[in-house]
């Protein structure tokens, strides 16, 4: 559960004023679960704050590793991520502020045009040279729990979170991806692979949503072994999941995860037709 900004502590509070100005209005950001605080922060201008509170003195907590890998992979991906503007850390928070954007989040029910930005997305990121940052950082150890998925590596760049929250799309045309706190190293078909569940969602079916995959040329060289082993121990951690998380949402995310499996498994009719 978020925090309110009021729970930041005074001398966090007056650190941040201090880069800001005085602060006039704060609004809470309506989604998202990687920091502790995130909000638009309106001073002289509008700045998009996120925060997270370290578990000890010295020991960062899952959010504060969060926000340090979105620190780190901001310079690396300029043209799609907000700009990084300062961060701090002291009394025991770390505070990013971002560029604010006014923009709506992407539409990917069927027939929608935002596909084709996000397929350009895709394409942009898919030939950029991986980041050092990230070399150490391999997507696949998400699913290793569930066997193994060694077949799962590689070097591409990865966002591995483009659900339409984290699209943003503006009225003159600008684009922008934000939380990159999945992102890391792996085969490239896993960046498609990790949407077809917000396809699903978003009222594709199972053979609609592998067909606008097919587009991309990594989907297309995929080995179909590779992506049933994705399907499989996606749908399966997410049923762990559920052990500890019941929200509507991570509920329907782990339905669309098993339709998805079962229809790569061969139980649903056509499966694996592309």
């Amino acid at each position: 559960m978020r925090s309110d900004w009021s729970d930041l502590p005074p001398e966090v509070l007056a650190e941040v004023e201090a880069r800001t100005g005085a602060i006039h209005a704060v609004e809470p950001a309506p989604a998202g679960n990687h920091a502790d605080i995130a909000a638009t922060v309106h001073a002289a201008g509008r700045l998009f704050i996120k925060a997270a509170r370290k578990s000890a003195p010295d020991e960062d907590g899952a959010e504060v590793r969060s926000l340090r890998w979105e620190a780190a992979i901001n310079p690396h991906v300029t043209e799609y991520a907000p700009g990084l503007h300062w961060t701090l850390e002291t009394g025991g928070w770390l505070v990013l502020a971002f560029e604010h954007v006014q923009a709506r989040h992407a539409d990917y029910t069927p027939g929608s045009p935002d596909l084709e930005v996000l397929a350009k997305i895709i394409d942009g990121l898919q030939e950029r040279p991986l980041p050092p940052v990230l070399e150490r950082k391999r997507v696949e150890r998400r699913w290793e729990a569930m066997g193994d998925v060694s077949a799962l590596a590689g070097d591409t760049l990865l966002h591995a979170d483009l659900n339409p929250a984290n699209v943003l799309l503006g009225d003159n045309g600008s684009v922008f991806v934000v939380d990159w706190t999945f992102a890391g190293r792996g085969a490239a078909f896993l960046e498609m692979a990790l949407l077809i569940p917000w396809l699903l969602k978003a009222g594709h079916s199972p053979a609609e949503a592998e067909r606008w995959a097919a587009r991309f040329p990594a989907w297309a060289a995929a080995e179909p072994m590779r992506i049933d082993l994705f399907a499989r121990v996606f749908a399966d951690k997410w049923q762990v999941n559920l052990a500890t998380n019941t929200a509507d949402w991570a509920v329907e995310h782990a339905a669309s995860a098993r339709q998805w499996a079962t229809y790569r498994s061969g139980v649903g009719e056509g499966a694996g037709v592309v």
